[in-house]
């Protein structure tokens, strides 16, 4: 059996896992309180924005996972960063995990916090804390939706995907929930990420797998360039599927990277094309690198490009953008063989225009919601990808009323 997608899967899909979310009052109308719950201890793995500044919540939950690597609870809320708040930030923090171990009966340390929202605002505990003690979690599709929507902040959709293979005759099921829409610039940008599985795995072993993982997927992705000061990718594994423990040294260690790799990757393509504002995904492939290192920071400084993503938006083919992204992404480049198309009409040859139509390429860039731009710098054998989406008008209009 290999890799297949769950049709209908969501978050809960792995044995063992219940969610729930609900309304706090923090936001309009709208779920804005979730927790993510393991009937059993999970090995945990996670990674955290590179931000100096982070918030209290992320600190919280560094602090925590550095303790055992486990976790049985997540509890998230959006609406509210609580970053930049201080000693009282932190003890807020602190009284969220608390009082999710009393609600669900775990160990304090065994309790991930996460927030998201407009930063410097104190957290309105009477609305947390009380709401806490409401969520019952459930293994429904219901309950996943629920939860889906309660960490969504700028998000238009809900953002969720399943796998699943078999490992030692073993069905085992990944899943994963996200948010993100703006201020993403990883590693990592204001995004969430949470990933279950009832994989068997050791936290350590999780951890350098999801760090590979990372470097592949949530960290090639961009919207606008900027950092949060929140946001993190956390896997849980229960190991209810009941394999035998994953290593590097397993025979089927490379379908679990793989069964990662392509839950970190949907979710991030999901995150890209739900840009502020975007209408179009923008897929970049970089090829002829000299290091896979390389071919990623050519294609980030091509799907990063505030020019670029204007010209895709206006549907103007405009590949001396492109060419200039590539110029200046600090990658050692001769600049006399690169190759240049979008969605299969060459633009450029070692460096030379070539002919092609301008009409074709502009009903190329208004009926696709995907793009994708190739580079082949014709200087080696290694690739890389990244996605972003363009930036329109919309993306001012709603950065400029986020606080309103």
């Amino acid at each position: 059996m290999e890799i297949t997608k769950n049709a209908n899967g969501t978050i809960v899909s792995p044995k063992g896992f219940k969610v729930a979310g609900l309304y706090s009052g923090v936001k309009r109308k709208k779920n804005d309180l979730g927790v993510i719950y393991s009937e059993i201890p999970a090995q945990a793995a996670a990674v955290y924005t590179l931000n100096k500044v982070k918030a209290e919540p992320l600190k919280l939950t560094k602090e925590t996972l550095s303790k055992e690597n486990i976790v049985q609870a997540v509890i998230v809320n959006s609406g509210n960063a609580n970053a930049c708040t201080g000693k009282q930030g932190m003890l807020d923090a602190i009284e969220m995990q608390k009082e999710t171990a009393k609600k669900f009966n775990v160990k304090q340390d065994h309790v991930a916090v996460a927030s998201t929202g407009i930063i410097g605002l104190q957290m309105p505990m009477d609305k947390i804390i009380p709401h806490i003690n409401q969520l019952e979690v459930d293994s429904t599709e219901e309950a996943a939706s629920d939860f889906c929507e309660a960490i969504l902040t700028t998000d238009t959709f809900t953002k969720s995907v399943s796998f699943e293979t078999e490992i030692d005759g073993k069905k085992v099921v990944m899943s994963g929930a996200a948010k993100g829409s703006g201020m993403i610039e990883p590693n990592m940008g204001t995004m969430f990420g949470f990933i279950t599985t009832d994989a068997n795995i050791e936290a350590n072993v999780l951890d350098g797998a999801l760090k590979e993982v990372v470097n592949q997927t949530f960290n090639c992705i961009t919207v606008d360039g900027d950092t949060s000061t929140n946001d993190m990718v956390l896997v849980m594994a229960n190991g209810m599927a009941e394999n035998e423990s994953l290593t590097k040294n397993h025979p089927e260690w490379s379908k679990f990277i793989e069964l990662l790799k392509q839950t970190s990757e949907a979710l991030s393509k999901m995150i890209a094309r739900d840009g502020e504002g975007a209408s179009k995904l923008i897929e970049v492939n970089v090829t002829g690198a000299n290091s896979v290192s390389d071919a990623r920071k050519v294609a980030k400084s091509v799907v990063g490009s505030s020019l670029v993503k204007t010209a895709i938006f206006g549907t103007d083919a405009n590949w001396g953008r492109v060419i200039v992204a590539v110029g200046y992404s600090e990658v050692e480049i001769d600049p006399e063989l690169i190759d240049l198309s979008i969605g299969g009409i060459q633009l450029l040859e070692k460096s030379e225009p070539v002919a092609y139509s301008e009409e074709l390429a502009k009903e190329y860039l208004e009926e696709k919601e995907i793009i994708n731009i190739e580079i082949n710098l014709n200087q080696g054998n290694e690739s890389g990808k990244a996605w972003g989406c363009d930036l329109t008008y919309d993306y001012v209009r709603i950065n400029a009323s986020y606080r309103s």
